[in-house]
């Protein structure tokens, strides 16, 4: 929508040389002519909404999604909406409505997902904050393929309203709505902006003292077999962050080994299909793929897609098929949903009210393009919070010897925020932050 955008900056620039004063002006318009991308799956109006479904190719948005609307009104220009994955469930942005979004560090990488487009087009220097949906990492894994920063906000903070698909039953206490971008500082506007009255549960406006916080970390998930071990430069990455922390602050970082992390993916995949306290059901991906059509057969989309006759990509109907088996084990994932309550309450009386723990994003850097399909399971280093509740940001820390981006996540207790934000500004000063493709 440029041609709309400069139609509004024209009216930003109008409305500053008309002069109602600055401090009149920040507070009522605190992101005042500053460019946005939306994640296609939210309604911007007049833009499609497909989510990457064929089915939806006409679909346009009528009105704007609750965040979207709340970001426009504090004077942000949207630009246009962003590539995702296949009904924002797979950790490529690759779809049959719009093709594949490429890595800007490096075109046969991946751009992660499903805000993968939001995450290249913000290290790509076209936008400079954007807005993406977090259900099992889908804005963390495109930040950190992509070198810039993200984060899922505690859940329950920001209105989900205005998504395809949104969350129902259970997993409305796992979708989260979140800033992206590629300086730390504006994370917390953006949260407060995004978040409306529901910031009020964040304290955002306490002052952190990083020398009082406890530092944690853990270098991997404990040696799940559903997932590849973590790369030895995020490792060495990781390592320099807590070297640094401990010679410049002063503070003691401590390792932890947190047993049922070694399952994450397992307890993901159960509480993500479980029922709500009222005894719903979680919506079936399956029905989500016939969403403005006719119901979709996973098996036969697989028979159609071995010889090019499907509209839906691979990793769709993997999935499809996939939830199905997640029935047969009822007795299997009580037990896990049992486990990841048991986790979230160790995790929150571990970190408490000053505890951030560092994590890895990811066990790879950017996987080439099709590779995740061979290790499908991976995104479990950031699903896991989502089914915690935890806030977590992605920060990035350079460049990796292939001139592929490298980071971290940072997680606390819910409602503390404001701690990850804060470290997050800190490890950027540190660590120089984004990094412009193609500079080195």
């Amino acid at each position: 929508r440029f041609e709309e955008a400069l139609q509004e900056a024209q009216q930003v620039d109008k409305l500053l040389s008309e002069g109602p004063g600055d401090d009149y002006l920040e507070e009522k318009f605190p992101l005042l002519g500053v460019p946005i991308t939306v994640k296609e799956a939210f309604s911007l109006h007049g833009m499609p909404n497909t989510s990457g479904l064929v089915n939806r190719h006409n679909v346009i948005a009528t009105s704007d999604a609750t965040v979207v609307s709340r970001l426009k009104q504090a004077g942000a220009i949207p630009l246009g909406v962003t590539n995702c994955s296949e009904l924002c469930m797979w950790y490529e942005s690759s779809n049959r409505v719009y093709g594949r979004t490429n890595n800007p560090y490096d075109l046969q990488r991946i751009a992660g997902g499903s805000s993968g487009g939001e995450g290249s087009v913000l290290a790509a220097a076209c936008s400079v904050i954007g807005v993406g949906s977090d259900i099992g990492g889908s804005i963390r894994m495109p930040a950190f393929f992509n070198g810039v920063f993200g984060h899922k906000p505690t859940t329950g903070v920001v209105p989900n309203d205005g998504q395809f698909p949104n969350a129902r039953g259970v997993r409305t206490s796992f979708l989260c709505t979140g800033p992206m971008c590629r300086y730390a500082e504006d994370l917390e506007p953006m949260l407060k902006v995004m978040a409306g009255s529901g910031v009020n549960k964040l304290k955002l406006n306490e002052k952190v003292s990083l020398e009082k916080i406890k530092f944690y970390c853990m270098d991997h998930d404990g040696g799940s077999i559903f997932v590849s071990p973590v790369d030895k430069e995020l490792l060495q990455a990781q390592k320099k962050v807590v070297e640094h922390l401990e010679s410049e602050l002063g503070v003691q970082v401590q390792r932890v080994a947190v047993h049922k992390m070694k399952y994450s993916f397992q307890i993901w995949s159960a509480m993500m299909s479980s029922k709500d306290n009222d005894g719903q059901e979680a919506q079936l991906f399956t029905d989500l793929l016939g969403d403005h059509g006719k119901p979709v057969w996973p098996l036969w989309e697989l028979i159609k897609w071995l010889v090019g006759m499907s509209s839906h990509t691979l990793p769709a109907i993997a999935l499809g098929l996939t939830e199905k088996l997640m029935k047969l084990n009822p007795g299997g994932n009580a037990k896990l949903v049992s486990m990841g309550k048991s986790l979230k309450e160790e995790m929150e009386a571990l970190l408490g009210l000053d505890g951030v723990l560092l994590y890895p994003s990811h066990p790879t850097v950017a996987p080439r393009h099709h590779s995740p399909i061979c290790m499908p399971f991976n995104f479990a280093y950031t699903a896991i919070f989502n089914v915690l509740g935890l806030p977590v940001t992605q920060c990035p820390l350079g460049l990796s010897s292939e001139g592929l981006p490298l980071g971290i996540q940072l997680v606390a207790a819910s409602y503390n925020d404001h701690l990850t934000l804060a470290v997050a500004c800190y490890l950027e000063k540190a660590f120089g932050g984004w990094v412009l493709p193609g500079k080195v």
